[in-house]
């Protein structure tokens, strides 16, 4: 199909039982506005709460991942219908890099070489395919490169977040925890916003109600008497403009050239490797909903999201990655079509035209962001032990254990290896440890201990049909429409829940 030749399904106004909207077709342009806003709603909150985390500019990466999406679903050639929202995987190397005294525009320059290594990465899984990659980086190597970025971050929510309001943070922790279990469906997905919200208001509210806070202030580094909340630079950004110019000595970050700095940029490309699981691991959830097989267009995909990545930063923006929560819409509503997401870029690009937008983003306290660190990077962390139970990964084996175990603590303790005036430390030395330490083993074990199933390749190898997506986290109610996944046919149709009936995306079958 064309970019942008979109047929229309049926009338473009009703969708009987079963139906199914491939990603060349499209709605009505007003259903079609309304799922894109949907799209925007489901991306939102981490696609801005991340580049907060990250100290870099929330208006700017909301912009820009509309327009990394555009660049996506081209490149894709509409056959993978996805949102590119912002990446959590860098978080752990731009705190290192911070801590190491760096610039936004050097966080910035890292992380595009890496998105450059991710476009190669592609390009490679386009030739060799997606079965050759798995032997490189198996399973058990990918869940522990996870694993060992997120744990990586524990530091950082125990020496900057926490103390600057320990009793906000505690509060606003609580509340994520309990709307991420509680909340049904879409709800529960954003949790994490949702938190933000409340402790955004409850700091306001201990404010007024106890007057400033003597504690920890990240921005002077120093114990002082501050407001929890600040809304000085808020009053004062504009309705309509673009993000600031980044100034350095004024503490602005907005857009900006990246600075390319060899030590920094290896602390960045650990995250490549959970950026291949994860954009593979969409890439195969979207071709289970569809029915397609996507193999073809799976290296297009992990190539895509890495020119995503170095365009968004090429301006000083935020990384990106195909969004699980906009996989959810489509597992749930059942409408593929590209062109929501085209609605959903277009609706990002008009939120990054408001300086004051960001502004009130850039203002969250830090307690607020002390008690969603701690959800979220514990969360990032066990994504890699997600990756281990799908895949079935086996412990018993010395192979999966000790090179995994020790690579792990290496990041978790932020542990260097020192030579001259070059060092290698924390992620950047436990991804190599890990990868390096799982291969030298493999080659050496004697051929009576080795087994070919002791990797599982469900991650990046599977035969269409073979994923699960509530193993994906994916069947769940997203949906405009009210739907809810429940399970398959034997045959292998998604069986959904509807408001008032059941029924399967099997057109011939009808439940209930």
């Amino acid at each position: 199909m064309s970019a942008f030749g979109w047929k229309l399904h049926g009338d473009g106004k009703t969708l009987k039982p079963g139906d199914v909207v491939a990603p060349d077709e499209r709605l009505s342009w007003g259903k079609t506005a309304g799922l894109g806003a949907q799209h925007v709603v489901a991306m939102f909150g981490a696609t801005f709460v991340f580049p907060l985390i990250m100290g870099l500019n929330p208006q700017l990466a909301i912009m820009m991942s509309g327009v990394a999406t555009i660049a996506f679903l081209l490149i894709v050639q509409g056959k993978v219908p996805s949102y590119l929202g912002t990446s959590a995987a860098f978080v752990g190397g731009v705190a290192a890099v911070i801590s190491q005294g760096g610039t936004p525009q050097q966080v910035t320059g890292s992380i595009l070489v890496a998105g450059v290594v991710l476009t190669l990465t592609g390009v490679l899984i386009h030739f060799i395919g997606a079965a050759t990659l798995t032997k490189i980086l198996p399973p058990v190597v990918t869940g522990a490169v996870v694993m060992l970025i997120g744990f990586n971050l524990a530091p950082v929510v125990a020496n900057t977040y926490w103390p600057q309001d320990q009793w906000i943070a505690l509060a606003t922790m609580i509340v994520t925890i309990l709307l991420a279990t509680v909340l049904p469906g879409f709800w529960g997905r954003v949790s994490v916003l949702l938190g933000l919200i409340f402790g955004y208001v409850a700091s306001w509210l201990a404010d007024v109600v106890t007057g400033p806070i003597t504690a920890f202030n990240a921005g002077t580094g120093e114990i002082d008497t501050h407001n929890r909340v600040d809304w000085s630079g808020v009053l004062d950004a504009p309705w309509i403009g673009l993000p600031p110019a980044t100034d350095n000595a004024a503490g602005v970050v907005g857009w900006h050239l990246p600075d390319i700095q060899l030590t920094f940029v290896l602390l960045m490309l650990p995250a490549v490797v959970a950026l291949v699981a994860e954009n593979v691991g969409h890439v195969k959830a979207v071709a289970e909903m569809t029915g397609h097989d996507l193999d073809p267009y799976m290296g297009r995909a992990v190539a895509a999201d890495g020119i995503g990545t170095m365009i968004a930063t090429s301006v000083g923006g935020s990384p990106t990655t195909t969004y699980a929560e906009n996989i959810g819409v489509m597992a749930s509503t059942r409408v593929y079509s590209t062109a929501a997401y085209y609605v959903a870029a277009l609706v990002a690009l008009v939120f990054g035209l408001s300086p004051k937008f960001g502004a009130l983003v850039s203002a969250v306290p830090g307690g607020v962001l002390g008690g969603i660190t701690v959800v979220l990077y514990g969360m990032i962390g066990l994504l890699g032990a997600k990756i281990w139970v799908e895949n079935r990964v086996d412990f018993s084996r010395p192979i999966n254990l000790v090179p995994v175990a020790a690579g792990i603590i290496i990041a978790i303790g932020d542990t260097s290896l020192e030579m001259g005036n070059f060092s290698l430390a924390g992620i950047a030395l436990g991804t190599i440890v890990t990868i390096l330490a799982y291969h030298l083993v493999a080659l050496l074990m004697p051929a009576s201990m080795k087994d070919d199933d002791r990797i599982g390749t469900a991650t990046f190898a599977d035969v269409p049909g073979g994923q699960n997506l509530e193993n994906l986290g994916l069947a769940d109610d997203y949906g405009l429409y009210g739907h809810r996944i429940l399970g398959r046919t034997s045959d292998g149709h998604l069986i959904v829940e509807e408001k008032t009936q059941t029924h399967s995306t099997d057109p011939d079958r009808r439940d209930g």
